[in-house]
C-alpha cells in the first residue's frame, strides 16, 4: 500500500494538469451516446464504457484522468465515449456503436458484468480487446484494472468492528451491501463478513440494486423499526452514496452509530469530518485510470501491456484467467483527509470545507 500511494502522491502535482488536459482534448459530454476527439484518422481509436452517473468518481475522475493518460500516450488517440446510466440493455447497445465506429480496443466499466458477456464475446470475435476496468466484466476480456475488492470489505468491516467496541455486546449491526449484478459488490460483502463475522451480530442484511441512494435511505429505516433504534450499534454500507441515504435514517431516527462507507466522495469526506460517517475506503483514481489508458493504447497498437502495468491475474465469473493489476485500497478517517485526498489533489481545503463544515475542518487541522 505504501509504494501505491507514494505512487500517487509523486504524481500528486500533475493530476490537476491532467485534470485540465484532458477537459481540453477528451471526448464531448455525451449520456448514453458517443462523442470523440482526438485527429480524423488517428490510428488509435478507443471506446471508453462507463457504467453510471449516481456515484460522482466516474465523470468526475475516471473519465477525465482515463482520457488524459491515452492522449499523453497516443496524441492523435480517438476516444469514443458512452455513459449506461446504470441500464444494462443501453451499456450493450453501446458496445455495438462502439465496434460500428471501428474502436481497436473498448475500456469496460460493466453494469452488469454477467449481462455483458455476450457483448465482450462479439467484441472479441471482432478482434477487438477489451480492458475491463473496475469490475470484471464475464467473457473473453484481455486485461483487467481494479482495486483489492476483497480487501475493501476487510477494512471496512475492521473498522466498523472497531468503532463499535464494546457496544457490540448490546446491540446488532445493519448491513447494506451493493448490487447484486455488480460482483465487486459480492467481493466487498465477503471481505466485509470475514472481519464482522464472529465479533458483530448482523440484524438485518440487504442486497440494494443499482446502488441507489433513495433504496439505502428506504432498507435502513425499515431495519431501525424492525430492531428498534435503541438496540441498532452499527450500519455498514458498501459505499459513500449509500451512506449518504443511510445517514439520512439515521438522523431521521435520532440515531449516531458507526457508519461505513467507500469511494471518499466529497459528501462521504464531509461526513467523516462531521462525525456522522466513520470512514471511507480511498482508491487513488489516477494509478488505476494510468493502467487502463496504458492497456488500453497497447492494445490498440497491436502489442500486449508491458508486465508492470498487468503484474497479477483475477478470475472472472465465467472462469476466465485475466492479467490484472489489483490497487491496494486505502482507509480513510478524519484523520488522514489531509495526508490522503487533500494531498493528492483530490479535492482542495475549500471544496470541503464549506460553511457548514467549517468548525470541523478547523477541529481537523484542515483550515
Amino acid at each position: 500500500m505504501n509504494i501505491r500511494l507514494s505512487r500517487v502522491i509523486v504524481t500528486t502535482a500533475a493530476v490537476s494538469l491532467s485534470l485540465a488536459l484532458a477537459s481540453c482534448g477528451s471526448a464531448k459530454q455525451s449520456t448514453g451516446s458517443s462523442s470523440s476527439s482526438g485527429s480524423a484518422g488517428g490510428t488509435v481509436k478507443i471506446g471508453l464504457l462507463l457504467p453510471e452517473t449516481k456515484t460522482t468518481r466516474y465523470e468526475q475522475f475516471d473519465r477525465p484522468l482515463i482520457e488524459a493518460q491515452i492522449k499523453a500516450l497516443a496524441p492523435n488517440a480517438q476516444i469514443d465515449y458512452y455513459n449506461a446510466n446504470q441500464d444494462a440493455t443501453t451499456q450493450q447497445t453501446q458496445v455495438d456503436t462502439a465496434l460500428t465506429k471501428g474502436d481497436k480496443v473498448l475500456i469496460l466499466d460493466a453494469v452488469d458484468a454477467k449481462a455483458i458477456q455476450s457483448s465482450v464475446q462479439k467484441a472479441h470475435d471482432a478482434g477487438v480487446k477489451v480492458v475491463a476496468y473496475d469490475r470484471l466484466a464475464q467473457g473473453p476480456v484481455d486485461s483487467y484494472v481494479s482495486f483489492d475488492n476483497n480487501k475493501v470489505g476487510q477494512l471496512q468491516g475492521q473498522a466498523l468492528v472497531s468503532a463499535v467496541g464494546a457496544k457490540a455486546s448490546t446491540g446488532k449491526i445493519i448491513m447494506i451491501n451493493g448490487s447484486p449484478t455488480d460482483p465487486n459488490a459480492a467481493q466487498f460483502k465477503a471481505g466485509a463478513h470475514s472481519a464482522i463475522d464472529g465479533k458483530l451480530t448482523i440484524g438485518k442484511e440487504y442486497d440494494t440494486p443499482n446502488w441507489d441512494p433513495n433504496n439505502a435511505n428506504q432498507e435502513a429505516a425499515a431495519a431501525i423499526t424492525a430492531l428498534g433504534a435503541p438496540n441498532v450499534v452499527g450500519v455498514y454500507s458498501a459505499n459513500d452514496g449509500m451512506a449518504a441515504g443511510i445517514a439520512t435514517a439515521l438522523k431521521a431516527a435520532n440515531l449516531s452509530v458507526p457508519l461505513t462507507g467507500q469511494d471518499a466522495q466529497l459528501d462521504g469526506v464531509q461526513r467523516i469530518l462531521a462525525g456522522t460517517q466513520t470512514m471511507s475506503i480511498y482508491k487513488p483514481y489516477k494509478p488505476e485510470a494510468d493502467a487502463a489508458g496504458s492497456m488500453a493504447v497497447a492494445f490498440a497498437q497491436g502489442k500486449a501491456p508491458e508486465p508492470s502495468v498487468t503484474p497479477t491475474t483475477a478470475t472472472s465469473g465465467s472462469g476466465q484467467t485475466v492479467p490484472s493489476d489489483l490497487i491496494t485500497p486505502i482507509v480513510l478517517t478524519k484523520d488522514n483527509v489531509k495526508t490522503t485526498v487533500v494531498a493528492d489533489g483530490l479535492y482542495t481545503v475549500a471544496q470541503i470545507c464549506t460553511p457548514d463544515f467549517a468548525a470541523a475542518c478547523t477541529a481537523a487541522g484542515l483550515s
